[in-house]
């Protein structure tokens, strides 16, 4: 959604009462079950009028109650208390605040609701997307393409938990994430919010990401409601650029996009936010095929759907569906729309009121949006207690926290290449190495930490903790700053010929350069691209460095993949930290350094070309066209691994058996490290054309040196399904490959000494192979 910038901050003064109760009569126990929620449902909603239902409907950006740098007390108590407001979003000023006056905030908010008649409580939402986002001084931890790369579900599930605690305890119960669109097209600026290309990795870190949000129950004060999103298709924009239209094939939407969301509907998450785009010229938030016939009914989907920044006005603004404002109202809620982030405008709840009593929309749509949002109200417990829980201030920035982000920052970093000079890897560098630093990813905060961070767009560095490091202060602590010269802009667009003609003239003094390459930070449609070309002036600092001859170490802070193929050559050493967080810097330096091992692996294939972005998976001829400049699951470690001996436990399978596959993995090398795993299946003929393979099972194990261990998968027939032209699931009988790799320690990419261009393959032999029969 997008945000609009207001003028700083200025505190003002509420009366705080946390441990107020306005239990009741509508109030409900901890222990009531499910029916018993509906049936206060029913009753609440049977008491209300029209204009309070719609006001539930309703959700407000928290900049309408804001005249400049203070509250406007009558204009909220006005929205909340005469109009039934049942939602608000987003930060004051649009940057974040402070704990203490996000608590001060939603107290007075809830307040106001109990002089209302009804006495429904607020939902307030906030996009947390890597941490919490809008609060000051809090942890923000790698973003999701980062996490992809851990291939931990624990690991996500411990981060969301994080950001559960420290969102709940400022007051908020409603988070808008996780992301689970697949990320197929990285020209797409929200490219850094998915889990990368592949639509199995994206539902299981997904789950594990709802199940942290919503451990122990909604109502429990370290808990939050998730909102999945965007509700379909988003990440595949035919252009590549944020809200455009997207045509997808609904055998591959049901194939690929769908995936994800079925299985977070299964966990019972109790909200959806809908793609801003359109699919095949029907608008999103207009198809009722996909948000009630497919979401609601054929799913099963229980909780509200919302819709995303302004998207019932883009309606007739944008898509022009619809000749005015009334009649997109009248399209998207008749479509399934619950509630619509307006969000600056009575003109929603004015029109749909005049809907209503003109007949254009049902009342029995009315009563079904907001028994659905008064179902998560009841669930997160604000029937209860809507205020802020007594003591959950504690749960926020715990020193605890900054060592998980730590941690997962150095799970999520990827090396990518390591070459070897007089019989010596190049990584990792020797603490005694004297280093030039260069590139405008060495001196910027918001490089790290992309999107969502204190501020939309991330950009402005004074906005983060003092305590979080760049790149270079980090190489610093780690070497001392009399082993580092530095000669890198403060700003991305601020690389200059000065800088080129000062690395080339310390490049004698030094044993190695550190080039800190990527994108600055950016959000949404800020982030629109033409292609994924690295900018020029990037490229010619690089390929100065190239020239001095000293080896040269690129890092890499990007939420997407820029093309690298005309320095990739010269380049020795190459660490993909995509947006690593708070403690980024530090992990860089750690795994530069030695102190930690990398283990990270793609979420995603590595392209070479901006006009060549083919996935792993690709059907047919397509799979001929697969050439990265690094794999989709590749990433080095600085040890070496073997896996070997595949086995399965039957050759031929028929109904629902199941089967066991087994290797064996060996840490080969003289350090401790973990290894990811990948196994992959692969129907050898089908009545359509299969892909190429699909990743259905990942682990990571930790291997001493010298240790092997024993790796089991379980895999069910659902595995070996597809969608059908009949737009059905199913296992046609035949013979189907299992694969297995961890795609580390082989040098995929080749060099051709007459053109220099780069060619890579991803070619069979490098998994290991087991085939059996499945029979019906």
């Amino acid at each position: 959604m997008k945000k609009i910038l207001y003028l700083p901050l200025i505190s003002f003064f509420i009366v705080f009462n946390s441990c107020k109760d306005s239990s009741g009569k509508n109030g409900i126990k901890e222990d009531d079950t499910s029916n018993e929620i509906s049936q206060k449902v029913a009753e609440l909603v049977n008491e209300m009028t029209l204009e309070e239902k719609v006001g539930q409907m309703t959700q407000l950006n928290i900049s309408v109650f804001f005249n400049e740098d203070s509250l406007d007390h009558k204009k909220l108590k006005y929205h909340i208390i005469e109009k039934g407001l049942g939602s608000i979003l987003n930060t004051p000023f649009n940057s974040a605040y402070s704990l203490e006056n996000w608590r001060n905030l939603n107290t007075l908010i809830q307040d106001y609701a109990k002089e209302s008649r009804t006495k429904i409580p607020l939902i307030y939402g906030i996009d947390a997307i890597h941490g919490t986002t809008y609060t000051q001084n809090s942890t923000l931890f790698p973003h999701n393409i980062g996490m992809a790369a851990t291939r931990n579900p624990e690991l996500v599930k411990q981060l969301a938990k994080i950001t559960a605690k420290e969102v709940r305890a400022s007051g908020i119960r409603w988070n808008f994430d996780p992301v689970f669109g697949v990320g197929r097209n990285p020209l797409w600026p929200r490219f850094e919010e998915t889990f990368g290309e592949d639509p199995y990795l994206t539902g299981e870190l997904g789950v594990a990401a709802i199940n942290g949000y919503e451990e122990d129950g909604l109502s429990n004060p370290t808990a939050v409601a998730a909102c999945i999103k965007h509700y379909l298709g988003y990440p595949a924009p035919a252009i590549g650029k944020d809200r455009t239209p997207a045509y997808i094939p609904e055998i591959l939407l049901k194939e690929i996009y769908l995936p994800p969301f079925e299985k977070a509907v299964k966990t019972g998450c109790p909200t959806v936010m809908v793609n801003s785009g359109a699919i095949n010229g029907v608008p999103t938030h207009a198809n009722k095929y996909l948000l009630t016939d497919l979401l609601k009914k054929e799913l099963g989907f229980k909780g509200f759907v919302v819709t995303d920044w302004e998207d019932i006005i883009y309606l007739y603004r944008d898509h022009k569906i619809a000749k005015n404002n009334k009649e997109a109202v009248k399209i998207a809620i008749n479509a399934g729309i619950d509630m619509s982030m307006v969000p600056f405008e009575d003109t929603f709840y004015n029109d749909l009121i005049e809907l209503v009593k003109e007949g254009e929309v049902p009342m029995s749509r009315i009563n079904d949006a907001v028994s659905r949002i008064l179902k998560v109200k009841y669930q997160l417990g604000l029937f209860n207690n809507p205020y802020p829980e007594e003591g959950t201030e504690t749960n926020f920035g715990k020193e605890e926290y900054a060592r998980t982000a730590l941690q997962a920052a150095q799970e999520s970093i990827t090396l990518l290449k390591n070459d070897t000079i007089k019989g010596k890897a190049v990584l990792p560098l020797s603490k005694n190495s004297k280093i030039l630093l260069a590139g405008p990813g060495a001196n910027s905060l918001a490089t790290l930490h992309g999107s969502w961070s204190y501020i939309w767009e991330g950009v402005r560095d004074d906005l983060y903790p003092e305590s979080t490091l760049t790149i270079r202060e980090a190489i610093e602590n780690k070497i001392g700053k009399n082993n580092i010269i530095t000669v890198a802009p403060e700003r991305f667009d601020e690389i200059k010929n000065s800088h080129i003609s000062l690395l080339k003239g310390y490049a004698s003094q030094c044993d190695a350069i550190i080039l800190c390459l990527g994108e600055n930070s950016y959000a949404e449609t800020n982030g629109n691209m033409d292609d994924l070309e690295l900018p020029d002036d990037q490229l010619q600092l690089a390929l100065a460095a190239i020239e001095t001859g000293k080896p040269v170490i690129l890092v890499l802070t990007e939420g997407r993949p820029l093309i690298i193929n005309k320095i990739e050559p010269g380049i020795h050493g190459v660490l993909q930290a995509y947006r690593p967080g708070s403690k980024g810097a530090e992990a860089i330096s750690n795994i530069l350094f030695g102190d930690y091992n990398p283990e990270g692996v793609l979420p995603y294939s590595y392209p070479q070309h901006t006009g060549n972005i083919v996935t792993y998976d690709a059907p047919g001829r397509a799979e001929n066209y697969y050439n990265p400049q690094w794999p989709f699951g590749y990433g080095l470690s600085y040890t070496t691994f073997k896996i070997e001996d595949l086995k399965i436990s039957n050759d031929t399978l028929s109904g629902n058996t199941p089967l066991t596959v087994s290797v064996k993995v060996t840490n080969t090398g003289n350090i401790d490290g973990k290894l990811a795993i990948d196994l992959y299946t692969r129907d050898l003929v089908a009545s359509l054309t299969p892909a190429s393979k699909k990743l259905k099972r990942f682990t990571k194990t930790h291997l001493k040196a010298g240790e092997s261990k024993t790796v089991k998968f379980a895999l069910e027939k659902n595995d070996f399904s597809f969608i059908n032209s009949n737009m059905e699931r199913i296992t046609e009988e035949g013979v189907f490959e299992v694969l297995v790799s961890n795609h580390s320690g082989r040098k995929v990419s080749e060099v051709d000494t007459k053109t220099r261009k780069v060619k890579t393959k991803d070619t069979d032999a490098h998994f290991l192979k087991a085939q059996f029969y499945y029979r019906k």
